[in-house]
């Protein structure tokens, strides 16, 4: 942002939602869940996979706006859209949100936790994965407000309960199905939503990565456009597109540096 061609961009009209727009965004992940219980709740296990790959990915798009404000919706709406995500996604999405904007303050630095899996080789970044959640966790407690502290303890509440009525009260297929995929899901965010975005940049200029291929982006519902996510991050990932083709007139070589 020390770049006065990225400081002279105009972004501030990206920022508002329309009414369908805001709809669209907080029922995408919507599909995909439903598409996953009813898969696996008849033991058709290649497509319930599918849509929850799907889901974890639309959820993690529609919960990383949350995190930044950028809904088009209350912030008191936008603590209980997190707390939905943390019930459908497992863990605490509040923790992570204060994980998240502790990177940005500190992107590719020495003190950003969740960046860290992003200077291993990718391999690493996967077999690591399983600490990662918990290393968030941890550190996002240590660092919490009162408020942000009792959403924390809570959303990590509601996950044991659904563990405890999975295995004791309501043992039904397809819950312990979903358990299972959410749970191999988080421990595969490390890389996905870490290491394809950020590894090999710098902590200056290229600080993340970025896509430029329509189809491409299409198929990751746009999440891809992290670059011009970390320059302006109150637009909404859905407007992020339009973005990138004002970026790619202000200082072109930033899209040398593309996820895939």
């Amino acid at each position: 942002m020390r770049d006065p061609r990225i400081r002279g961009m105009e972004w501030r009209d990206l920022i508002p939602l329309s009414r369908v727009e805001i709809a669209k965004q907080l029922l995408l992940p919507l599909p995909w869940l439903s598409g996953s219980l009813i898969f696996a709740h008849y033991g058709i296990w290649i497509p319930a996979l599918a849509c929850s790959f799907i889901l974890f990915l639309t959820g993690l798009r529609v919960v990383h706006d949350a995190y930044h404000l950028a809904l088009g919706i209350s912030r008191n709406a936008h603590d209980w859209v997190v707390y939905a995500l943390s019930f459908s996604m497992l863990g605490s999405m509040h923790a992570v949100k204060l994980t998240h904007l502790h990177h940005h303050q500190h992107c590719m630095d020495d003190a950003d936790v969740e960046a860290a899996s992003a200077l291993m080789p990718w391999w690493k970044a996967i077999l690591v994965g399983p600490i990662f959640p918990v290393k968030n966790h941890l550190f996002a407690l240590s660092v919490a407000k009162p408020r942000d502290r009792a959403w924390i303890y809570f959303e990590l509440a509601t996950t044991a309960i659904l563990f405890v009525l999975a295995f004791t009260v309501f043992p039904a297929q397809f819950l312990l199905y979903h358990l299972a995929a959410m749970t191999v899901g988080q421990c595969l965010t490390s890389f996905f939503a870490v290491w394809t975005v950020h590894h090999d940049c710098d902590r200056s200029h290229y600080i993340a990565r970025t896509l430029r291929n329509k189809i491409k982006s299409m198929v990751a519902f746009e999440m891809f456009f992290h670059l011009e996510h970390h320059l302006f991050p109150k637009v909404p990932t859905c407007h992020l597109s339009r973005l990138s083709e004002r970026l790619d007139e202000a200082a072109p070589e930033l899209q040398a540096n593309q996820v895939y």
